[in-house]
């Protein structure tokens, strides 16, 4: 039976704070941007990572636990649309809809800025991510060395 390898070996991962080695490998396929850039452009390209199965069935794992917790100690803004039951971009597209037609209706001006972060991710940076774990969350010790690892 894979069932129970499997539990201790996510167990271990967990309690050590070590993602294990292996599970940090993923095959690299270059993705087209967009049909129209030059095949022959290296710049042209995105980089897939497709990871293993053991390697996603864990950080599932770790992603629901993270948010069980979140939610159970009622850390999300009201606001938050994403990894939220029951709200998505359209959730959050009608909420600013109702908050400028509210404001022109009570007589007050309305302005919208619309930012592109489809690459928000990108320019995170890891470091200030997991110095804030502690203050934020309360994740320090085991977590914090999982997360960094």
């Amino acid at each position: 039976m894979l069932a129970p390898s499997l539990v201790e070996l996510f167990n271990k991962s967990l309690l050590q704070g070590i993602v294990p080695t292996v599970f940090k490998s993923a095959y690299i396929t270059p993705l087209l941007k967009k049909p129209n850039l030059d095949r022959v452009e290296n710049k042209s390209y995105q980089p897939i990572s497709n990871l293993s199965v053991l390697s996603k069935t864990l950080e599932r794992l770790v992603a629901r636990q993270l948010l069980d917790y979140v939610y159970a100690a009622d850390l999300t803004s009201d606001l938050q649309s994403v990894y939220r039951a029951n709200h998505s971009t359209e959730t959050a597209v009608l909420k600013v809809l109702a908050d400028i037609l509210r404001a022109i209706d009570s007589g007050d001006h309305a302005a919208l800025a619309l930012l592109d972060l489809s690459a928000a991710f990108d320019t995170v940076d890891h470091e200030t991510l997991l110095h804030r774990l502690k203050p934020s969350y309360g994740h320090g010790g085991g977590v914090h060395d999982w997360f960094q690892s």
